[in-house]
């Protein structure tokens, strides 16, 4: 446990954000486990099982509330914990059922490099549960989400969680929570939100809205208030579906509430996880701000780490990044879009293409490329990168293998060392990932020197990404 009972029983009745995703109380004369942030009465200290995973409390036969819906609940970033083998695998399972892929042990452990015997005894012994029973509480919080959230039919949502068959949903659904799907359903009705995603208060929102809406590109991005809309292109059983989301802030509620064209429904688990990263829903306060309190800069409190809804498309902006300002590097990416990108059709008047595929950049002419502006280094370093990430050599997400990715990376034509650390900082989700090379951090810093300010932020470990991002704000003005 995070905390010994008594302690969680304080934070449960101080309602306290902090603990929100880190710990669940399951009560035993109702049956349902909750949110320490759940708004009904407190339940007495005698009946209060505490859990520090959503999984242990459904190994121990607690249902989810309806009330607080531990579903929507903030994560665990990659920095909460020592990163074991037994964290590795959490988040791939996660990965995988949110993006509606098949998840096999073996296959997994494999991956990770141990047996699958070897994983089965240290996952159960770091998170309570085994593996197996992890993955079915991420898929029926998964599809409860989905039924309360959305109007997606009961057959499709038992798809989009992983589950393949109705029968095995059904059946599924009404052990663990002792409910059928369909009832709940007509409990809760489809939500005029959206998709409600949590996050742990306090979150700096002005800072992420500024740093998107400064970089947002023509046709494809759009900052309107607390809303940061944009189109979006997602592989799918060999398909390339193609749409548009918004994420709309809701401070008084600590939450997120997102809306996707339906062409991106079969897609919406992984969306939902892809949002949590771009948005940095399932930092930690707690953990980040006493560190950023040591920076040479005034403490704001809740600084966050924006991320990438596109891997691919955060390096190509990186790599047209280099050397350059972030207007002159707009205008590059803008010009790729127009040149390369599909057309698509959406509600709003400023969104109107996709970002460019791997495929399209790989099998583009490079004089066509060079046509608009770029440099003939930077083409070949697109058009190589374009190539790996094509062919799946490259992956550039949150779940991607580190290291191995950053020497993949490394490895390609005009790619450096500064390139690498962004694009781990921002597609890869690296808390750690410190570009010392950048002119901003150097100016910020008062040295030109990459190895002084290497050492100075030695003090900033293991939170140096969120480092980057604090010192990168007084440079720029606030919305």
């Amino acid at each position: 446990m995070l905390l010994d009972a008594d302690a969680a029983y304080l934070a449960l009745k101080a309602r306290d954000a902090r603990f929100d995703g880190r710990l669940f109380v399951g009560v035993t004369s109702t049956g349902v486990y909750c949110r320490p942030v759940c708004r009904v009465r407190t339940p007495r200290r005698e009946n209060c099982r505490f859990f520090d995973t959503r999984a242990q409390a459904e190994a121990a036969a607690f249902r989810p509330c309806l009330k607080c819906r531990p579903e929507i609940a903030p994560g665990l970033s990659a920095m909460d914990s020592s990163r074991t083998l037994a964290d590795s695998a959490a988040r791939a399972i996660e990965q995988a059922v949110h993006g509606g892929e098949v998840t096999r042990l073996p296959a997994l452990a494999a991956r990770l490099g141990v047996t699958d015997r070897h994983l089965r005894r240290i996952f159960l012994a770091t998170h309570g549960v085994a593996p197996r029973d992890y993955l079915t509480t991420q898929r029926l919080l998964l599809a409860k989400q989905l039924l309360t959230d959305t109007a997606q039919p009961v057959t499709q949502v038992a798809l989009a969680s992983g589950f393949d068959s109705l029968r095995r949903f059904n059946a599924a659904f009404a052990e663990r929570y002792r409910l059928n799907p369909s009832a709940l359903r007509r409990q809760s009705g489809a939500a005029e939100c959206g998709l409600r995603l949590a996050w742990r208060p306090p979150y700096d929102v002005a800072p992420v809205l500024d740093f998107f809406a400064r970089r947002a590109l023509p046709g494809v991005e759009q900052v309107d208030g607390a809303a940061i809309r944009r189109t979006l292109a997602w592989p799918h059983r060999g398909r390339r579906l193609a749409g548009w989301i918004e994420a709309r802030f809701v401070p008084e509620q600590h939450e997120v509430h997102l809306t996707a064209s339906a062409s991106l429904a079969p897609v919406l688990g992984a969306l939902m996880q892809r949002v949590r990263q771009a948005l940095d829903l399932d930092a930690d306060p707690a953990l980040i701000d006493p560190v950023l309190a040591r920076l040479p800069r005034p403490l704001r409190p809740g600084t966050r780490l924006p991320g990438a809804f596109d891997g691919f498309e955060l390096a190509v902006r990186v790599i047209l990044g280099q050397q350059v300002t972030v207007k002159a590097a707009q205008t590059l990416v803008a010009r790729l879009v127009q040149r390369f990108g599909e057309t698509v059709e959406t509600p709003f008047a400023a969104l109107t293409h996709l970002f460019p595929s791997a495929q399209a950049i790989a099998s583009a002419d490079a004089e066509a490329i060079g046509t608009l502006g770029i440099v003939r280094q930077r083409v070949r370093a697109l058009q190589a990168l374009a190539a790996e990430v094509a062919a799946g050599r490259i992956e550039l997400h949150r779940g991607a293998p580190l290291e191995a990715t950053l020497d993949a990376l490394r490895a390609l034509p005009g790619i450096g060392e500064w390139t690498a650390q962004l694009v781990a900082m921002r597609a890869l989700a690296w808390p750690d990932a410190w570009p010392a090379a950048d002119i901003g951090l150097m100016n910020a810093l008062g040295s030109r020197d990459p190895k002084r300010i290497t050492a100075q932020a030695e003090a900033w470990r293991p939170w140096r990404a969120y480092a980057v991002m604090r010192l990168w704000q007084p440079t720029e003005t606030p919305r």
